[in-house]
This record gives C-alpha cells, sequence and structure tokens, in this order.
C-alpha cells in the first residue's frame, strides 16, 4: 500500500508545503484542506508561519492520499480506517512488549534455577 511510497521520501527532518505537494503529487490547497479534516496531520510552523511537515506526517498523507484515491473511501471513512489501523498497531505493539517480557522472565527463571 502507501509503504511502497514511503522510500521516495528524501531522508530529511522537516518539509514545506511545496515539497510535500511533489512528493504526494497533490495541490497545496488539498493539503490544507485535509489538515482541517485529519487532525492527526498537525505540521509545525516556522517563525513565519510557514508549515513544516515531519517524514510521520508526508508518510500519512500518502496514507490517506491511498485510501481516498485508489481504494475510494470517504473522508469520514478514511479517518475511520485510520483509527483503526492505529488501534491494531497499538494492540500489536502491546503483544510484542508482553511476549518480550515473557522471555525475559523466562531467562531469569532459567538463570536462577
Amino acid at each position: 500500500e502507501s509503504r511502497t511510497f514511503v522510500a521516495s521520501i528524501p531522508d530529511k527532518l522537516y518539509f514545506k508545503i511545496g515539497e510535500v505537494s511533489k512528493i504526494a503529487e497533490l495541490p497545496t490547497h488539498v493539503l490544507r484542506f485535509w489538515e482541517s479534516e485529519f487532525g492527526r496531520i498537525k505540521p509545525k510552523r516556522s517563525p513565519s508561519g510557514q508549515r513544516l511537515y515531519r517524514r510521520q506526517d508526508v508518510e500519512l498523507i500518502l496514507k490517506i492520499k491511498n485510501l481516498l484515491y485508489e481504494k475510494k473511501y470517504t473522508i469520514r471513512g478514511a479517518s475511520k480506517r485510520l483509527r483503526i489501523d492505529d488501534l491494531s498497531e497499538a494492540a500489536e505493539t502491546r503483544a510484542d512488549l508482553l511476549e518480550n517480557i515473557r522471555r525475559e522472565l523466562e531467562s531469569i527463571r532459567d538463570l536462577v534455577s
């Protein structure tokens, strides 16, 4: 999915809206609109007020573009899909953490016995 586009994002800390527009192949007005529709897109602002997007913002924009343009989600549906994906990623992270703790406890038990 959008993971295939991630490699094409230059390796830098911040991107101006024009750069994000080129990477995502979207007009800047669409990016500004999505910022109002998707609360997770929160670019920082330079002292002059210019939007500064982080890499994770750009990845999110590419994911949203995929949901809206390729998978034909509505904005509301895409928002819901993103929330579901976040919940499942959090659950996977917790499961991995618990598995690591279990392994660590087993090795401590083996050392003690």
